[in-house]
């Protein structure tokens, strides 16, 4: 299978599970040094990202959610996303041009390919791809779910991801459901 598409299988695998539509948020992390079978930060391709981004843009144009793309920490895991975005969800504005070996090989592939790319300090994203344990937890929304796609692999990387939910509040008496759906009838 392809990068791309093993790619998009494992973004539409998660989008279906998490509900990712239009408006949704999901934050991408990816080391294309661990996707071609190196260590983390020692072999990254733009070659490779492109590939992986191939696949992200076409589940996310199919799905309406609106991907970005965490830096490494060399900008401090900064997101890259387009300007309309970030005005959007009312984010704050970081200054740096993701390359490859400042930002890594996804976040500059990302950052070339927009109409009008900017780069967000931080963003609570609906859902998240880990592709080579880039680590994405501090850009999730709370409480993140784990995922386990069918595919754990694109190329050599090890491939986790979550989805979000509400945090659930109440007690024992606490419903989550519409009463009309959950069984529930009357608070006697």
């Amino acid at each position: 299978m392809s990068l791309t598409a093993a790619t998009a299988a494992v973004v539409r695998e998660l989008s279906d599970a998490g509900k990712l539509g239009p408006g949704k948020i999901l934050v991408v992390g990816a080391s294309t040094s661990e996707v071609a079978g190196v260590r983390i930060g020692t072999g990254g391709a733009l070659e490779v990202a492109q590939q992986l981004l191939e696949g992200i843009v076409q589940v996310a144009a199919e799905k309406g959610f609106h991907p970005v793309y965490q830096c490494c920490e060399h900008l401090n895991r900064s997101l890259v996303m387009e300007r309309s975005l970030l005005g959007k969800l009312g984010l704050r504005e970081v200054s740096a041009v993701p390359i490859p070996g400042a930002g890594g090989s996804m976040a500059a592939a990302a950052y070339r390919s927009m109409a009008d790319p900017v780069l967000a300090e931080t963003v609570e994203a609906d859902a998240g791809i880990d592709i080579g344990e880039t680590l994405i937890g501090m850009h999730l929304r709370r409480v993140a779910v784990p995922f386990r796609p069918s595919l754990r692999y694109i190329g050599s990387a090890r491939v986790n991801a979550a989805w979000s939910r509400p945090p659930l509040i109440g007690g024992e008496r606490a419903v989550y459901r519409n009463p009309e759906t959950s069984g529930s009838r009357s608070c006697d």
